[in-house]
Protein backbone atom coordinates (compact mmCIF):
# COMPACT_ATOMS: atom_id res chain seq x y z
CA UNK A 1 0.00 0.00 0.00
CA UNK A 2 1.31 3.56 -0.82
CA UNK A 3 1.61 5.71 1.99
CA UNK A 4 -0.69 8.67 1.75
CA UNK A 5 1.51 12.10 1.26
CA UNK A 6 1.75 14.15 4.12
CA UNK A 7 0.44 17.93 4.08
CA UNK A 8 1.14 20.46 6.40
CA UNK A 9 -1.70 23.25 6.71
CA UNK A 10 -1.51 26.44 8.49
CA UNK A 11 -4.09 28.74 8.74
CA UNK A 12 -6.58 30.10 11.59
CA UNK A 13 -9.29 27.46 13.21
CA UNK A 14 -12.53 29.20 13.42
CA UNK A 15 -14.45 26.68 15.34
CA UNK A 16 -17.83 28.05 13.85
CA UNK A 17 -17.97 28.40 9.94
CA UNK A 18 -17.25 26.49 7.25
CA UNK A 19 -13.46 28.40 6.73
CA UNK A 20 -10.07 27.77 7.14
CA UNK A 21 -8.91 24.93 8.52
CA UNK A 22 -12.81 23.34 8.79
CA UNK A 23 -12.85 23.48 4.87
CA UNK A 24 -8.84 22.54 3.83
CA UNK A 25 -8.96 19.47 6.43
CA UNK A 26 -11.25 17.49 4.84
CA UNK A 27 -10.70 18.64 1.10
CA UNK A 28 -7.49 17.23 1.61
CA UNK A 29 -8.10 14.23 3.55
CA UNK A 30 -11.15 13.37 0.74
CA UNK A 31 -7.96 13.71 -2.26
CA UNK A 32 -5.79 11.12 -0.37
CA UNK A 33 -3.57 13.28 1.65
CA UNK A 34 -2.75 12.49 5.40
CA UNK A 35 -3.40 16.06 6.85
CA UNK A 36 -1.18 17.73 9.51
CA UNK A 37 -1.77 20.84 11.33
CA UNK A 38 -0.34 23.83 12.37
CA UNK A 39 -3.05 26.24 13.68
CA UNK A 40 -2.22 29.88 13.51
CA UNK A 41 -4.95 30.86 15.58
CA UNK A 42 -8.01 29.76 16.97
CA UNK A 43 -11.34 31.96 16.81
CA UNK A 44 -14.92 31.17 18.18
CA UNK A 45 -16.19 32.12 14.98
CA UNK A 46 -14.82 33.34 11.87
CA UNK A 47 -15.46 37.30 11.30
CA UNK A 48 -18.05 36.95 9.02
CA UNK A 49 -21.52 38.01 10.28
CA UNK A 50 -21.37 36.66 14.22
CA UNK A 51 -20.10 39.78 15.76
CA UNK A 52 -17.26 39.74 17.29
CA UNK A 53 -15.16 36.47 18.10
CA UNK A 54 -12.55 35.32 20.45
CA UNK A 55 -9.29 35.14 19.54
CA UNK A 56 -6.10 33.00 20.84
CA UNK A 57 -3.30 33.80 18.56
CA UNK A 58 -1.39 30.47 18.62
CA UNK A 59 2.42 32.17 17.75
CA UNK A 60 3.42 31.17 21.00
CA UNK A 61 2.80 27.33 20.83
CA UNK A 62 3.88 27.00 16.96
CA UNK A 63 7.78 27.10 17.58
CA UNK A 64 6.99 24.41 20.45
CA UNK A 65 5.33 22.46 18.35
CA UNK A 66 7.63 22.00 15.52
CA UNK A 67 10.44 20.90 18.08
CA UNK A 68 8.73 18.11 18.84
CA UNK A 69 8.57 17.69 14.99
CA UNK A 70 12.12 18.46 14.79
CA UNK A 71 12.73 15.26 17.46
CA UNK A 72 11.08 13.62 15.10
CA UNK A 73 12.61 14.22 11.76
CA UNK A 74 9.06 14.91 10.67
CA UNK A 75 9.45 17.05 7.55
CA UNK A 76 6.27 17.49 4.71
CA UNK A 77 6.47 17.21 0.78
CA UNK A 78 3.65 19.38 0.83
CA UNK A 79 2.52 22.60 2.80
CA UNK A 80 -0.19 25.24 2.26
CA UNK A 81 -0.66 28.26 4.37
CA UNK A 82 -3.70 30.39 4.34
CA UNK A 83 -4.48 32.83 6.86
CA UNK A 84 -1.72 34.11 8.97
CA UNK A 85 -1.05 36.61 11.20
CA UNK A 86 2.13 38.77 12.01
CA UNK A 87 3.33 36.83 14.62
CA UNK A 88 2.34 33.19 13.17
CA UNK A 89 4.21 34.98 9.93
CA UNK A 90 7.09 35.56 11.58
CA UNK A 91 7.33 32.10 12.79
CA UNK A 92 6.38 30.39 9.34
CA UNK A 93 9.66 32.25 7.59
CA UNK A 94 11.94 31.73 10.64
CA UNK A 95 11.08 27.71 10.66
CA UNK A 96 9.73 27.16 6.76
CA UNK A 97 13.43 25.13 6.04
CA UNK A 98 12.87 22.67 9.41
CA UNK A 99 9.19 21.91 7.99
CA UNK A 100 9.57 21.11 4.63
CA UNK A 101 11.44 18.26 2.62
CA UNK A 102 13.91 19.62 -0.12
CA UNK A 103 11.56 18.90 -2.43
CA UNK A 104 8.15 20.05 -1.32
CA UNK A 105 5.77 22.11 -3.18
CA UNK A 106 4.57 24.94 -1.64
CA UNK A 107 1.40 26.99 -1.62
CA UNK A 108 0.97 30.52 -0.23
CA UNK A 109 -2.89 32.08 -0.53
CA UNK A 110 -1.60 35.29 1.02
CA UNK A 111 -4.63 36.45 3.10
CA UNK A 112 -4.40 39.73 4.13
CA UNK A 113 -6.90 42.37 1.93
CA UNK A 114 -9.84 42.49 -0.44
CA UNK A 115 -11.81 45.05 -2.84
CA UNK A 116 -9.34 47.21 -2.38
CA UNK A 117 -8.40 47.87 1.13
CA UNK A 118 -6.53 45.71 3.85
CA UNK A 119 -8.25 43.66 6.41
CA UNK A 120 -8.25 45.16 9.97
CA UNK A 121 -6.02 44.70 12.07
CA UNK A 122 -3.07 44.42 8.54
CA UNK A 123 -0.41 46.82 7.81
CA UNK A 124 2.14 47.35 5.22
CA UNK A 125 4.96 45.84 7.17
CA UNK A 126 2.64 42.22 7.35
CA UNK A 127 2.93 42.92 3.76
CA UNK A 128 6.37 42.93 3.45
CA UNK A 129 7.14 40.29 5.59
CA UNK A 130 4.47 38.12 3.12
CA UNK A 131 6.90 39.41 0.36
CA UNK A 132 9.14 37.05 1.71
CA UNK A 133 7.07 34.18 1.85
CA UNK A 134 5.63 35.02 -1.34
CA UNK A 135 9.48 34.14 -2.84
CA UNK A 136 9.48 30.76 -1.02
CA UNK A 137 6.00 29.39 -2.66
CA UNK A 138 5.46 27.26 -5.59
CA UNK A 139 2.44 28.24 -5.86
CA UNK A 140 0.80 31.88 -5.14
CA UNK A 141 -3.23 32.27 -5.11
CA UNK A 142 -3.74 35.89 -4.08
CA UNK A 143 -7.02 38.24 -5.21
CA UNK A 144 -6.78 41.31 -7.42
CA UNK A 145 -6.05 43.50 -4.01
CA UNK A 146 -3.40 41.12 -2.70
CA UNK A 147 -1.05 40.92 -5.67
CA UNK A 148 -1.38 44.61 -5.74
CA UNK A 149 -0.02 44.88 -2.74
CA UNK A 150 2.83 42.72 -3.10
CA UNK A 151 3.50 44.16 -6.21
CA UNK A 152 3.66 47.42 -4.55
CA UNK A 153 0.97 48.88 -6.69
CA UNK A 154 -2.45 50.85 -5.56
CA UNK A 155 -4.96 49.11 -4.91
CA UNK A 156 -7.82 49.37 -7.02
CA UNK A 157 -11.47 47.76 -7.35
CA UNK A 158 -11.75 49.21 -11.25
CA UNK A 159 -12.44 46.20 -13.41
CA UNK A 160 -9.58 46.03 -15.82
CA UNK A 161 -9.34 44.18 -18.63
CA UNK A 162 -8.36 40.82 -19.52
CA UNK A 163 -4.87 41.73 -20.63
CA UNK A 164 -4.35 43.99 -17.63
CA UNK A 165 -5.08 41.10 -15.61
CA UNK A 166 -2.53 38.43 -17.10
CA UNK A 167 0.21 41.05 -17.16
CA UNK A 168 -0.17 41.10 -13.23
CA UNK A 169 -0.18 37.67 -13.12
CA UNK A 170 2.90 37.08 -15.26
CA UNK A 171 4.30 39.33 -13.34
CA UNK A 172 4.31 38.39 -10.02
CA UNK A 173 5.73 34.98 -11.18
CA UNK A 174 8.62 37.37 -12.54
CA UNK A 175 9.26 39.63 -9.56
CA UNK A 176 9.10 36.87 -7.21
CA UNK A 177 10.23 34.18 -9.40
CA UNK A 178 7.45 31.84 -8.35
CA UNK A 179 6.61 28.89 -10.66
CA UNK A 180 2.94 29.55 -10.92
CA UNK A 181 0.42 32.04 -9.68
CA UNK A 182 -3.60 32.00 -10.40
CA UNK A 183 -5.13 35.19 -9.33
CA UNK A 184 -8.92 35.22 -8.07
CA UNK A 185 -12.28 36.91 -8.60
CA UNK A 186 -10.77 39.57 -10.82
CA UNK A 187 -13.63 41.97 -11.91
CA UNK A 188 -13.14 42.20 -15.49
CA UNK A 189 -14.79 45.05 -17.91
CA UNK A 190 -17.04 43.13 -19.75
CA UNK A 191 -18.80 42.30 -16.38
CA UNK A 192 -17.39 38.70 -15.83
CA UNK A 193 -15.21 37.67 -12.74
CA UNK A 194 -12.09 35.95 -14.29
CA UNK A 195 -9.84 33.58 -12.41
CA UNK A 196 -6.13 34.06 -14.15
CA UNK A 197 -3.48 31.83 -14.43
CA UNK A 198 0.53 32.94 -14.77
CA UNK A 199 3.26 30.21 -15.18
CA UNK A 200 7.08 31.54 -15.80
CA UNK A 201 7.95 28.59 -17.44
CA UNK A 202 7.32 29.33 -21.53
CA UNK A 203 5.55 33.02 -19.87
CA UNK A 204 2.37 30.88 -20.10
CA UNK A 205 -0.75 32.74 -19.10
CA UNK A 206 -4.28 32.13 -19.79
CA UNK A 207 -8.04 32.29 -18.02
CA UNK A 208 -11.33 31.51 -16.85
CA UNK A 209 -14.34 33.57 -16.96
CA UNK A 210 -17.67 33.69 -15.37
CA UNK A 211 -20.87 35.56 -14.50
CA UNK A 212 -20.36 36.93 -11.19
CA UNK A 213 -22.95 35.04 -8.09
CA UNK A 214 -24.93 37.34 -6.37
CA UNK A 215 -24.22 37.32 -2.43
CA UNK A 216 -20.79 37.04 -0.48
CA UNK A 217 -19.86 33.54 0.40
CA UNK A 218 -17.10 33.12 3.20
CA UNK A 219 -14.68 30.41 3.38
CA UNK A 220 -14.43 29.93 -0.69
CA UNK A 221 -11.12 30.99 -1.01
CA UNK A 222 -10.08 28.62 1.03
CA UNK A 223 -12.16 25.95 -0.77
CA UNK A 224 -10.97 26.92 -4.30
CA UNK A 225 -7.25 26.97 -3.02
CA UNK A 226 -7.31 23.43 -1.52
CA UNK A 227 -8.92 22.21 -4.10
CA UNK A 228 -6.48 23.92 -6.53
CA UNK A 229 -3.28 22.69 -4.79
CA UNK A 230 -4.75 19.47 -4.36
CA UNK A 231 -5.26 18.58 -7.73
CA UNK A 232 -1.95 19.98 -8.72
CA UNK A 233 -0.36 17.40 -6.13
CA UNK A 234 -2.61 14.42 -7.72
CA UNK A 235 -0.35 15.29 -10.86
CA UNK A 236 -3.02 17.56 -12.57
CA UNK A 237 -2.09 20.73 -14.74
CA UNK A 238 -2.51 23.44 -13.37
CA UNK A 239 -4.66 24.96 -15.55
CA UNK A 240 -7.06 22.03 -15.57
CA UNK A 241 -6.49 21.60 -11.34
CA UNK A 242 -8.29 25.23 -11.69
CA UNK A 243 -11.02 24.47 -13.89
CA UNK A 244 -12.04 21.53 -11.32
CA UNK A 245 -11.56 23.78 -8.53
CA UNK A 246 -13.35 26.73 -9.83
CA UNK A 247 -16.46 24.43 -10.72
CA UNK A 248 -16.35 22.42 -7.55
CA UNK A 249 -16.53 26.37 -5.38
CA UNK A 250 -19.25 27.62 -8.19
CA UNK A 251 -21.31 24.36 -7.63
CA UNK A 252 -21.53 24.59 -3.55
CA UNK A 253 -22.63 28.13 -3.76
CA UNK A 254 -25.18 27.45 -6.12
CA UNK A 255 -26.22 24.43 -3.46
CA UNK A 256 -26.24 26.86 -0.79
CA UNK A 257 -28.27 29.12 -2.69
CA UNK A 258 -31.45 26.72 -3.86
CA UNK A 259 -31.10 25.89 0.16
CA UNK A 260 -31.26 29.50 1.17
CA UNK A 261 -28.67 28.27 3.66
CA UNK A 262 -27.64 30.88 6.36
CA UNK A 263 -24.48 32.21 4.42
CA UNK A 264 -22.57 32.80 7.49
CA UNK A 265 -21.99 29.43 8.08
CA UNK A 266 -20.82 28.81 4.64
CA UNK A 267 -21.39 27.08 1.55
CA UNK A 268 -22.66 23.53 1.19
CA UNK A 269 -19.50 22.16 -0.33
CA UNK A 270 -19.59 18.68 1.67
CA UNK A 271 -22.34 17.50 -1.23
CA UNK A 272 -20.00 17.45 -3.82
CA UNK A 273 -16.64 15.74 -2.58
CA UNK A 274 -17.97 12.31 -4.12
CA UNK A 275 -17.78 13.74 -7.37
CA UNK A 276 -15.15 16.05 -7.27
CA UNK A 277 -12.95 12.79 -6.23
CA UNK A 278 -14.44 11.21 -9.36
CA UNK A 279 -13.81 14.05 -11.21
CA UNK A 280 -10.09 14.27 -10.20
CA UNK A 281 -9.46 10.49 -10.85
CA UNK A 282 -11.12 10.92 -14.59
CA UNK A 283 -8.70 13.66 -14.98
CA UNK A 284 -5.33 11.91 -13.91
CA UNK A 285 -6.31 9.42 -16.29
CA UNK A 286 -6.65 11.70 -19.48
Amino acid sequence: MVEQQKILISEDLSCVGQVSLCASLPLFAALDFNPCLLPTALLSTHTGGFGTPSYLDLAAEMPRIIEHWQSLDLKFSALYFGYLGAKPLRVILRHLTDLKTEQAKVLVDPVMADQGQLYSGFTLEYVEQMRHLAKRADLLTPNLTEAQLLLGENMSTVPCTLATAKALAQKLTEVFSIPAVVITGVPLIDGTIGIIGAELKDSLTWSYQQKRLTGHYFGTGDIFASVLFGGVLRGLALRTATEVALKFVTEAIKRTQVAGSDVRYGVNYAAGITELIETVQKRQEE
